[in-house]
């Protein structure tokens, strides 16, 4: 009788077919499943190398992004070479140059409550490695409908999580925890807040692992919320969840089905779409009270005495700063606008943020002390004076 796997299949995953509990049936079930990882980005990229390097027959990839030069820093299957490429696609490539036997399918098409059941349908695990809400709402509620563990990874700064949701007949969903999404203003996303690669590795290696032990049998199946920080001690907590709530609107309801998913518009139910702080930071706003990167310009060239603050974090101030600007992060100033007001009251003040919004905030905190006074925020911030004024200043 021929051997169940390849002969060089004992060879690559002998490693792992040895360990107790695993053996060849445990190869086996990997080569027969299949998984899907919606999101090839920073969580993405870890899960899908080792998913594919473990051996797991059939990976879904789903992205509608391309590649850009920030991703690189975390985003470790896509390169150089890789810019301007969708995710998806790119991220495939990487990982059959690693296993060319295992059947990739590439959707580089938008997820959507019309098409998710269809894409996701034909999987056995379903993996969110994604960064909005509306999404991971969705992706929770296709897979308490279609009975699929979903693996979701989160993380941000120097923070991540993960958890398997709707997990055995009684495991929550990601409803059961999370009711109600949070505002979309207070939502930080990676390029706001920033986040340390290898913690996106670290998470993305931890979803495709509770992958790997599901699809062999080896996971306990006790529903659990892994915590993870980067300069915590000890650095990991785990918190066990509790069973699905009675009153939960997709996994405790009767009624819920495929009609639903379709028909709930997640982003409006999640607070509408993300605010567009780029183009928020250049809208003209009242006369007189913002200023374009061309005005402080003039002023700065005149040699006039102005008082420029910058109200970025100390942090991104010591990345990159315009020359004679003050540092004064927004929490100071909001604290006390009146302290940082120019002793002149014939001096003009200009504020200066990212992108020009937290400097918005700054300026009129500033006028309800001293009316009368020249206080204007610049239009766009420093990135709209790397791209007016000076193109060798920092974006970043």
């Amino acid at each position: 009788m021929p051997p169940p796997l390849p002969l060089l299949d004992y060879q690559r995953y002998g490693r792992q077919m040895i360990l107790d509990g695993f053996g060849l049936s445990g190869q086996v079930k990997l080569k027969q499943s299949s998984v899907i990882v919606v999101g090839a980005g920073g969580l993405g990229c870890p899960a899908l190398q080792y998913l594919a390097a473990a051996g797991v027959g059939t990976i879904g990839i789903v992205d509608d992004d391309i590649v850009e030069l920030s991703n690189l820093q975390r985003q470790i299957l896509h390169s150089e070479s890789s810019l301007g490429i969708p995710k998806a696609e790119s991220a495939a490539s990487s990982i059959k140059r690693i296993n060319s036997t295992v059947q990739v399918d590439v959707i580089t098409s938008r997820l959507t409550p019309k098409n998710a059941l269809e894409v996701l349908g034909k999987y056995d695990l379903i993996l969110d490695c994604t960064d909005n809400a509306p999404t991971r709402y969705l992706l929770s509620d296709v897979a308490v409908y279609l009975r699929k563990p979903l693996i979701s990874g989160a993380a941000q700064k120097f923070e991540g999580q993960m958890t398997v949701y709707n997990l055995g007949p009684d495991g929550p969903c990601y409803r059961c925890l999370f009711p109600k999404p949070p505002a979309q203003e207070v939502v930080g996303t990676c390029e706001e807040t920033g986040i340390l690669g290898a913690v996106t590795g670290i998470i993305g290696n931890l979803q495709a692992l509770e992958a790997i032990k599901l699809i062999t049998g080896l996971h306990d199946k006790k529903p659990s919320l892994l915590l993870y920080s980067a300069l915590g001690t000890p650095p990991f907590r785990s918190i066990k969840l509790r069973s699905r709530k009675s009153n939960c609107p997709a996994c405790a309801m009767e009624g819920f089905g495929s009609d639903t998913i379709a028909e709930t518009d997640y982003v409006q139910a999640c607070g509408g779409p993300r605010p567009d702080w780029v183009g928020r930071g250049l809208v003209n706003g009242i006369a007189g009270h913002r200023a374009t990167v061309k005005d402080l310009k003039k002023f700065l060239d005149s040699g006039q005495d102005i008082n420029l603050l910058d109200v970025r974090p100390s942090t991104e101030f010591g990345i990159c700063q315009l020359q004679s600007s003050r540092s004064v992060p927004l929490h100071e100033l909001a604290a006390e606008p009146d302290q940082y007001l120019p002793e002149d009251a014939k001096t003009p003040t200009f504020i200066v943020c990212r992108l020009g919004n937290d400097s918005q905030i700054a300026a009129e905190a500033m006028r309800g002390m001293r009316p009368g006074l020249c206080i204007q925020d610049v239009v766009g911030g420093l990135r709209a004076w790397s791209k007016e004024i000076d193109d060798s200043f920092p974006i970043y």
